[in-house]
């Protein structure tokens, strides 16, 4: 990779670079008696790591939170787009409506998603670039974690490059009954955006509860310089959400969810501008969601709590496409229906030993179909969708983790075996059965070096398993024609990291080290000579091996009560060991530098994103007309915000790309904003 900034950029690297170092070295013998406030007092918990409770800056992982605070200050579109302020996680777009998070270089089915612990990955992820984190309403998240490097212990396949949750707003019970409203509106000049929000609380004694409502409308994006508006880009969204709290007892609790996300008429931008489409969309793009999850109390010596979930989900996505100068108009339409069951439970003896054991069920149930229509004689034709028809995926597994605490030593280590059926049976491919299975495991050992710093490696292993997407593709997927191959299996890495924590009052600072071997990785292969409706034929096979190495720097200074600065930094490195030559789509060296100042009522943000050239290119990549030729050119961005809050009312508007820079993320299919005001007013009643 060759690394390519201007002046400003490599100012501010440097700058990351060696604040980072300097707190490190200069900050490694100081005493936490210094502090004014307790060092608890800086205790984020974070539940991903171990599906309970722990806290952020003593767990033996590298863990980032994204709160709903930081969000809102800087006035972030979407949850993919929310990601941004998490170090380690770079953002591609195919479009406008989608988001796809990349983690130490995966991304896709490499990466797992997650709501409130249940999986979005369902058996129709594919893998590279895709939309489905921007099927959750921003709105609808108190906060998001992003475990890096880890996950297919705690939750199963494709964990590869590691775990995003986004946590639901928490409600709480009041002592008295309490409603509330929580309003909000925001407008983007060119008429990008115009987004208005509602919320209603309740609370009392044993229930509480939060009505959420979103509606959007996104005009055309308006790129940077040359670029101008990005012709069809625009879509419009309606969400809702509704969770409940019931008290049952003094040691239970029923904890209830259900969300939809509605998404119309969402354009893939760069079929239309690339490849002669004159009509490429998403729509519907719909997902719901539906728990019940019971957490009981046991009382017991050992066995302190149990909990119990089972959801519902249905996600559905619709394709219309139609060629320039084509008198055929294709539908397509894929849904998959999702059940899952987890029951686990919490153990503990004193403060030595912890565990977290338990089971877990999915079911997925997919429903294609395609339709196409002569628009010249209105004749519909049905023919075979892009996934077999009625295929089902069943995920079984089992699962343990442990943590011990000897004096100033941790260890953390877990096991999954987790088994599936995949059927098939379709029209076309055939009856088929696989039933592929996993045991991974995980390992660390952390060393409390004071009570400000700790120093831990650890050793990941990780699975995806192959799902109705590998095994029954059949039809156009980006810029190929997919076809299936059955006799696949589960996808394989070790991860070996290295990392060190430091966290005072005024200070946070975390490097981490790591290094990912990829093994049986499932690929497409190109069939030579072949080709169907003018697109080359691939299938894919577990032929490829290879490995993703970097390295990732965190910061966050508080310089006094009022002003913070905080800067981030990562570096990746991937190498295809099978073909010799780069892995594909991987994130150029990247990062953030952020400053917040508040006072009385005012509140100041701003942040300079940057990433590098990315010319070191696979030749999936170079086919990929979505990354220019000789590849991405490096770029800085700088954004400021500002808001005034008076009573009830908070009042914030900001200037995006202020230098009306042409940029774009790597491998993305449409450019970033452009210079454009935002203009947001919410208020808490």
């Amino acid at each position: 990779m060759t690394l390519v900034l201007n002046r400003p950029s490599k100012l501010l690297f440097a700058i990351i670079f060696y604040s980072i170092t300097g707190f490190l070295i200069g900050q490694e013998n100081s005493e936490s008696t210094k502090d004014s406030l307790p060092l608890n007092a800086l205790e984020e918990v974070v539940v991903t790591a171990n599906r309970y409770g722990s806290i952020q800056h003593k767990t033996p992982e590298a863990i980032e939170v994204v709160n709903n605070n930081s969000i809102q200050r800087f006035q972030l579109r979407t949850a993919p787009e929310a990601l941004l302020l998490a170090t380690g996680v770079f953002v591609q777009k195919t479009n406008h409506g989608g988001g796809s998070p990349f983690i130490r270089g995966l991304t896709g089915n490499q990466t797992l998603l997650l709501y409130d612990g249940i999986r979005l990955n369902n058996a129709t992820v594919r893998s590279g670039p895709n939309q489905y984190f921007n099927t959750i309403d921003v709105f609808s998240v108190g906060k998001m974690e992003v475990l890096r490097g880890s996950g297919s212990v705690q939750y199963g396949s494709d964990a590869i490059g590691g775990t995003i949750q986004a946590l639901s707003t928490e409600v709480e019970t009041a002592e008295k009954p309490v409603w509330g409203t929580d309003l909000f509106t925001r407008f983007v000049t060119q008429d990008m955006e115009q987004t208005a929000n509602a919320a209603l609380k309740y609370g009392d004694k044993r229930v509480a509860f939060r009505a959420n409502a979103t509606w959007r409308n996104f005009g055309d994006l308006v790129g940077g310089d040359t670029t101008g508006q990005q012709i069809p880009t625009g879509y419009r969204e309606l969400d809702f959400d509704l969770k409940g709290k019931i008290l049952l007892s003094d040691r239970s609790r029923l904890t209830t969810v259900y969300q939809r996300v509605h998404q119309k008429d969402v354009p893939v931008y760069h079929k239309v501008a690339l490849e002669d489409y004159a009509i490429n969309k998403m729509d519907p793009q719909k997902r719901e969601l539906a728990y019940a999850r019971l957490h009981q109390d046991l009382g017991n010596n050992i066995f302190k709590t149990a909990v119990l979930t089972a959801s519902y989900q249905h996600h559905e996505e619709g394709r219309i496409l139609q060629k320039n100068g084509s008198t055929s108009l294709r539908t397509e339409n894929d849904k998959v229906r999702t059940f899952g069951f987890s029951a686990e439970t919490f153990s503990s003896h004193g403060k030595i030993w912890s565990a977290n054991s338990g089971v877990e069920i999915y079911n997925d149930k997919v429903r294609s179909s395609r339709t196409d229509k002569d628009l010249t004689t209105s004749n519909e034709t049905a023919n075979r969708g892009l996934y077999p028809d009625g295929a089902t995926m069943t995920s079984i597994a089992a699962f343990s983790m442990h943590t011990l605490s000897m004096e100033q030593w941790d260890i953390t280590a877990g096991l999954r075996f987790n088994t599936f059926i995949n059927k098939v049976t379709d029209s076309v491919l055939g009856a088929t059965k696989l039933t592929p299975s996993a045991l991974v495991g995980n390992l660390a050992v952390q060393r409390r070096l004071n009570e400000t710093s700790n120093v831990f490696a650890s050793i990941n292993t990780g699975f995806r398993a192959p799902n109705i997407n590998d095994l029954g593709s059949l039809g156009i997927v980006d810029f190929r024609y997919e076809t299936p191959n059955f006799d696949l299996k589960p996808e394989h890495s070790l991860q070996y990291q290295l990392g060190y924590k430091f966290r005072n009052r005024a200070v946070k600072a975390e490097v981490f080290l790591y290094r990912n071997e990829l093994y049986d990785l499932i690929v497409r292969n190109r069939i030579a000579g072949d080709s169907i409706e003018g697109y080359p034929v691939y299938q894919k096979k577990n032929v490829e091996r290879g490995f993703i190495q970097g390295a990732e720097m965190g910061l966050d200074l508080s310089l006094n009560p009022n002003w913070n600065l905080s800067g981030n930094m990562t570096y990746t490195y991937g190498q295809n060991k099978t073909s010799d030559e780069p892995a594909r789509r991987i994130p150029p060296l990247f990062g953030r530098l952020a400053t917040s100042y508040t006072i009385k009522n005012w509140n100041l943000n701003a942040d300079w994103l940057l990433a590098g050239k990315q010319d070191r290119l696979a030749s999936g990549d170079v086919d990929d007309n979505r990354i220019p030729d000789g590849g991405t050119p490096g770029w800085n961005v700088l954004n400021i915000h500002g808001s005034y809050s008076i009573n009830y009312i908070t009042i914030a508007v900001g200037l995006q790309n202020i230098f009306n820079e042409d940029y774009r993320y790597h491998g993305s299919g449409v450019n970033g904003y452009g210079r454009s005001g935002v203009l947001s007013v919410s208020a808490s009643l």
